[in-house]
């Protein structure tokens, strides 16, 4: 199935979380198996020729993608939340939002400098949460070898904020 098509699957949501905002639903795609399988091979391909040792996958909507490329791929899955949410030991990372701050977290022995990370998420809008997630993966000691998007949201220049190579799927 062509990234279009796939395109053609997600259905915008008017005011929701809050009002203004445009939520891209993805669970068409996720109950269309043609479909999540198509970006699951876009995912697959995207790492040929790098040597990744661990998947690590962002909340919430990331834990679906990652947990299937994890599996596709036999490798680790690092999940990276909110504070308070992992049961064990964490490291964290704080950074700045437009209004406000936010931390994210990820078990302290989840990954070591010996490490090289795919980070994956649905979607790249803004790119703080993604740069976050890199520092934070930084900080553990890993490298970070590339970042994947089911959507990105190209008015919204997250990109810039990036520091590694990155590949979405689909583009708005």
């Amino acid at each position: 199935m062509t990234p279009e098509t796939v395109k053609s699957l997600i259905k915008d949501v008017k005011d929701f979380p809050q009002e203004g905002i445009v939520f891209k639903d993805i669970t068409p795609i996720l109950e269309n198996p043609v479909a999540y399988r198509s970006v699951m091979n876009f995912f697959i391909n995207c790492l040929e020729g790098l040597k990744v040792t661990h998947i690590v996958a962002i909340e919430s909507r990331g834990f679906i993608l990652g947990a299937s490329l994890a599996v596709l791929k036999e490798l680790p899955l690092t999940l990276v939340r909110k504070p308070g949410k992992l049961p064990r030991k964490t490291i964290s990372y704080s950074y700045d939002l437009e209004y406000g701050s936010d931390t994210l977290e990820i078990h302290s022995d989840a990954l070591t400098s010996e490490d090289r990370v795919v980070i994956i998420d649905d979607v790249l809008a803004t790119g703080g949460t993604a740069h976050a997630t890199e520092e934070l993966c930084r900080k553990a000691g890993a490298q970070v070898e590339k970042l994947l998007f089911l959507i990105e949201l190209n008015e919204l220049k997250g990109a810039s904020k990036l520091q590694a190579p990155y590949n979405s799927f689909i583009q708005f």
